[in-house]
């Protein structure tokens, strides 16, 4: 009798412990914790957790702990991560999304807003489906500005020579090749000691970004460019997406929306706060010749219309959105 018990007791348990297993949903993004990215996923996945209850468990996984934004792509197809924040290496998944890499081509936030709607959630989100993922939402990474240890960046001739960490995206890197830098493609996780070390001699990124890596320890000048607006796509395999209850899916967006409001206006509260900090912290900081910058990307648009199914109908339609 008690050989039976305990054998009914080991059955239920392993049952309770599948089952447990099946109710987690495992979110994780590439950025740290003081990111915007990293404050936004937190806010995200406290707001999911609150909704679904205890019948759920959110597990979330910041700095690149589940893999770098690649691994993360990679883990969404096989199903073994539900939900991640994939940035820049979009473009490598479908090429459209090289739009949001097509410099000053983002005014502000409501011109964002109005891109989203009309491009993102259409074009480019049926574009990602083709390649197994669900685009769910779009946050935000931020502006993004250029930092380094030798001079001011003032116009493009002032890039000249440096090496500047860029991610992975070959369009990023066209942008500072075309500019006149030295691009270096490498890992967020690898870009502090990168920077330290002198292997790299700067980077671009979003203040928050800049902030949450503690990059100004380590650079002297930060130009504030505005060159790129780099979203943040909460992103879903097509298959593990699938799987979800319907009543899951449906907490996950509406909680994934009311996400991109409180990541947009925290976005727009750091970009004053952290340029103060920034400065506090002993940077230099200047503005860049804008005009300078825009003339010397004509090359890019170029490219991109050239090698991008649709891409000069894209380019049109966004910045069209942009006089709204």
């Amino acid at each position: 009798m008690l050989k039976k018990l305990l054998g009914v007791s080991a059955l239920t348990l392993a049952i309770a412990s599948t089952h447990a297993q099946a109710d987690k949903i495992v979110f994780a993004i590439g950025g740290t914790p003081n990111s915007l990215q990293g404050q936004t996923a937190q806010e995200f996945a406290d707001r999911l957790q609150d909704r679904l209850g205890d019948n759920h468990q959110v597990e979330y996984y910041h700095s690149g702990q589940l893999g770098d934004e690649r691994q993360l792509v990679q883990k969404l197809r096989l199903g073994t991560v539900d939900l991640a924040g994939i940035s820049s290496i979009m473009s490598s998944v479908s090429p459209e999304f090289a739009l949001f890499d097509m410099p000053f081509l983002v005014k502000d936030r409501d011109h964002l807003r109005r891109i989203d709607r009309e491009i993102v959630m259409q074009d480019l989100a049926e574009s990602a489906g083709e390649q197994g993922l669900n685009i769910i939402s779009t946050w935000e990474n931020g502006f993004r500005h250029i930092t380094n240890n030798e001079r001011p960046i003032n116009e493009p001739a002032d890039l000249e020579g440096l090496k500047i960490r860029t991610p992975q995206s070959e369009w990023r890197t066209l942008m500072f090749d075309t500019w006149g830098a030295n691009p270096t493609p490498m890992a967020f996780s690898e870009v502090f000691v990168g920077l330290q070390t002198g292997v790299v001699d700067g980077q671009e990124n979003p203040l928050s970004n800049i902030n949450g890596a503690k990059f100004q320890e380590v650079q002297d000048y930060l130009s504030l460019s505005n060159h790129v607006y780099s979203p943040i796509w909460l992103t879903a395999g097509k298959g593990g997406w699938e799987q979800l209850s319907e009543d899951v899916r449906a907490a996950i967006t509406a909680v994934a929306i009311e996400t991109q409001d409180w990541a947009l206006a925290k976005g727009a509260e750091l970009d004053n706060s952290l340029l103060e900090a920034m400065r506090n912290d002993g940077m230099e900081v200047n503005r860049v010749d804008r005009d300078a910058f825009v003339e010397a990307s004509n090359p890019v648009y170029a490219e991109f219309a050239e090698k991008v199914d649709g891409g000069q109908e894209l380019v049109d339609r966004a910045m069209a959105l942009a006089e709204e």
